[in-house]
């Protein structure tokens, strides 16, 4: 059975939706039975604001970049087209939901309800007690490749986070395999069992003094359960 959830990061112009924060990017990364599928949302958005110089410096998004990019309003519907009924696998989830359902209650649509997020945060700290749970150190932790990060993007972040939520839910195992894979692997197991020689068994004789010398040894069992079953 096909199990489809949808990665999720975004980035805004700072904290607190309630203050006038907005979104500035959504990055969102199909996976099924935990393997990313190769299709994506992704969308800039101008946020009808200012962007702070501090939150440009995470994300690297700027006034100029964001003028010519289109509003939530423009997306609004593509984006829950795409996200569908499936749960939204997303990093200290309260923060995202926060921003999406600010978007979607601005423009009279219905807010996602918190029961839909799997949040990798508590999952990693309860994995990991006191260890660092973000997502460049759950990367590090399991060697996931953060060399093209210069700036935190919510596409990439979206695919860091896949590879991190994989390995959260156990790792990479055979049956998580995608068919192309299984489907080589299971190849190169009949082509190698093709090449195997077939030996008939061979018979092995004991002599007889080695026989004679077992069933003086088994004489000596006081009740010996065979003995008893004749």
């Amino acid at each position: 059975m096909k199990k489809r959830e949808i990665v999720l990061d975004t980035e805004t112009t700072g904290l607190n939706p309630l203050n006038g924060d907005r979104l500035v990017e959504i990055g969102c990364v199909e996976i099924i039975n935990f393997l990313p599928t190769g299709v994506v949302f992704h969308r800039y958005l101008n946020p009808e604001r200012d962007v702070p110089a501090e939150a440009s410096r995470v994300h690297g998004l700027t006034n100029e970049f964001l003028a010519d990019k289109p509003v939530f309003a423009g997306e609004v519907d593509a984006f829950p087209d795409f996200i569908g009924g499936d749960p939204l696998v997303i990093h200290n989830a309260p923060f995202d939901m926060g921003f999406l359902n600010a978007e979607l209650t601005r423009h009279g649509f219905r807010t996602l309800p918190m029961s839909r997020a799997v949040d990798t945060l508590p999952m990693a700290r309860k994995m990991f007690p006191g260890a660092p749970a973000s997502l460049d150190a759950l990367c590090k932790r399991f060697g996931v490749d953060l060399s093209s990060r210069d700036f935190h993007g919510a596409l990439l972040d979206a695919r860091l986070l896949a590879e991190v939520y994989l390995e959260l839910c156990g790792g990479r195992q055979p049956a998580l395999m995608g068919a192309t894979e299984a489907s080589a692997q299971s190849a190169a197991m009949e082509q190698e069992q093709a090449q195997r020689t077939f030996r008939q068994p061979r018979e092995h004789l004991v002599p007889p003094d080695e026989m004679a010398a077992h069933e003086e040894w088994l004489a000596k069992i006081k009740n010996a359960l065979w003995k008893r079953a004749g």
